[in-house]
């Protein structure tokens, strides 16, 4: 497999059921396994993976799946077993199951990113927050310009209508 870079992982993350997940076949071509080798070391290591860690898709969220991605990815269209869907939580207790040393390696690399898109997403939400404190104060500050330019408007003298013009006559 070509060298394992941050696009890549960020490129495997999808997100089903509201979570951020990575599929098994996924993760095996990552550590370099079979999914069939994966999904019996899971198997076999089961109780370490609550549904909260990892779940198998049911076959219409596999419908859907198949279905956002149309045929621009064959290979993952010619699924026929609903692939397990590990979350951040999950991916992580794979090293715990994988021991080898790449395993090891790609784990670390994918909780790093797990943990990037969580601080642009909090940095997001702040910027959000920040902006929508910013409108209300400027809502504020126009509010009180208009008030003053009405008060103005209202103060100004009343000038005749018909008043000697000033200037070229036309």
């Amino acid at each position: 497999m070509e060298k394992i870079t941050p696009k890549i992982i960020e490129s495997m993350i999808y997100i089903i059921r509201g979570q951020k997940v990575m599929l098994d076949s996924d993760l095996a071509k990552l550590y370099e396994v079979e999914t069939k080798a994966l999904k019996r070391a899971v198997r076999r290591n089961i109780e370490r993976f609550p549904h909260d860690f990892m779940y198998e898709l049911t076959k219409e969220e596999l419908e859907n799946w198949r279905y956002q991605f149309g045929t621009s990815n064959k290979e993952k269209m010619g699924l026929r077993i609903p692939p397990f869907a590990f979350t951040e939580q999950g991916v992580t207790m794979l090293s715990s199951v994988l021991k080898s040393s790449k395993a090891i390696q790609v784990n670390i690399s994918i909780v790093r990113i797990f943990i990037k898109m969580r601080k642009l997403l909090l940095s997001e939400e702040s910027l959000t927050d920040r902006m929508g404190k910013l409108e209300k104060g400027t809502d504020k500050l126009f509010r009180v310009v208009f008030e003053r330019l009405d008060k103005l408007e209202n103060d100004a003298p009343v000038l005749p209508k018909r008043r000697k013009r000033i200037g070229l006559k036309k």
